[in-house]
């Protein structure tokens, strides 16, 4: 799998709920992304549940979205996968319910609002997805998702041509402390 685009601007989205144990993955892995060196086309946010809010933020123009996701793909808790989306910014089906907003929601009501605003979805779409132990109302990783965190940071660095760890940048819409 080649890497994103240099020159296109790139969004990485960590999803997930924090009080669902291992469906806060995404969110993890993206805070902990922000201690990269990541080149400048690059945008790393904690979209949390908020799956609207991403699909607007798409319409900014993104060529590439790599999501961060709890996967459950009938793995060992902590595999890590890549998943390349095909068919990224279609119709797909899903119903639009703005508290259960899944990837494919998403990407469905992108395709909604590019067709309305002329807008295009991101070129490519890749997921970088984790199985998880437990989604259960608690607070906090299992061990081996939390272990899955730091390799997770290092295979979006990979696809990003990212510099080695520095200083811890802040999310996209955090202020700088």
């Amino acid at each position: 799998m080649s890497r994103p685009e240099r020159e296109g601007r790139v969004l990485v989205a960590g999803i997930g709920n924090v009080f669902l144990g291992d469906d806060a993955f995404g969110v993890e892995t993206a805070r902990a992304l922000t201690r990269s060196r990541l080149p400048t086309h690059v945008e790393v946010v904690d979209v949390g549940v908020r799956g609207v809010h991403l699909a607007y933020q798409l319409l900014d123009g993104y060529d590439t979205l790599i999501l961060v996701d709890a996967t459950a793909r009938g793995g060992d808790p902590g595999t890590l996968y890549l998943i390349e989306h095909e068919d990224a910014g279609t119709a797909m089906g899903v119903p639009l319910d703005g508290h259960r907003m899944t990837p494919d929601a998403v990407l469905a009501l992108l395709g909604t609002l590019c067709a309305g605003t002329g807008g295009r979805p991101p070129r490519r779409v890749l997921v970088v997805g984790c199985e998880p132990a437990g989604v259960e109302e608690e607070m906090g990783l299992s061990a081996p998702v939390s272990a899955a965190v730091p390799r997770a940071v290092r295979l979006i660095e990979d696809l990003l041509g990212a510099a080695p760890r520095d200083e811890p940048r802040p999310l996209a819409g955090e202020a700088a402390k």
